[in-house]
C-alpha cells in the first residue's frame, strides 16, 4: 500500500485536508496586512505611497474634478470627442455649446469611432450623427443618436 493510499485514523490529517487548512491560514493573513480601523487617524499610509488627505471624503479628497470626463479646451469647435469607456461622446458645434450621445451606433451597436467633418461616425456601417443633436445624417442608422446628459463647470465636462 503506498503512503497516498495509506489509511487515516482519527486525528491524522490527509494532505487535501493539510493544504486546504494552509491556504485558509494564508488568505487569513493577507487579509489582516490590509489593515485595521485604528490607524491612529493618520489617514495616511503606513509604508511608502503617497499619503491621502483626510478630508472626511472616503474617496481620499476633493471629489469636484474627480468625475472629469474632458476639459472644454479637449474638445474643438465643430468637431467632438469619443469617449468609449466613458459611454458618452462629447460634441462642441458652436463654440460654448457642448453636447453629450451615446456612443453606439443605433444600427446594429457598433461603436462609433469618431468625430470628423461636422458628425459622429460609425465605420462598421458608414452611419453618421448630427454633432448638434444626433440625428442621422447618413444611414443606414435610421435613429438618432441618443443623448446623454453632460455638465459644464468651469472648464470641466462630466456626466450630469
Amino acid at each position: 500500500m503506498s503512503d497516498d493510499q495509506a489509511l487515516t485514523g482519527p486525528g491524522t490529517q490527509t494532505r487535501r485536508t493539510l493544504l486546504t487548512g494552509v491556504g485558509a491560514v494564508g488568505a487569513a493573513v493577507v487579509l489582516a496586512a490590509c489593515g485595521s480601523d485604528d490607524d491612529g487617524g493618520s489617514g495616511g499610509p503606513t509604508s511608502g505611497g503617497p499619503a491621502v488627505p483626510s478630508t472626511g471624503d472616503a474617496g481620499g479628497g476633493d471629489r469636484q474634478n474627480a468625475q472629469s470626463l474632458a476639459t472644454t479646451a479637449d474638445i474643438p469647435v465643430g468637431g467632438g470627442k469619443v469617449l468609449a469607456a466613458e459611454g458618452v461622446v462629447i460634441t462642441q458645434p458652436a463654440a460654448g455649446q457642448f453636447k453629450g450621445f451615446s456612443p453606439i451606433c443605433t444600427h446594429q451597436n457598433c461603436p462609433v469611432t469618431n468625430v470628423d467633418g461636422g458628425t459622429i461616425n460609425c465605420t462598421c456601417h458608414g452611419s453618421k450623427f448630427s454633432i448638434e443633436d444626433g440625428s442621422v445624417k447618413a444611414g443606414p442608422a435610421t435613429k438618432p443618436l441618443p443623448p446623454k446628459e453632460i455638465k459644464v463647470t468651469g472648464d470641466q465636462i462630466s456626466l450630469a
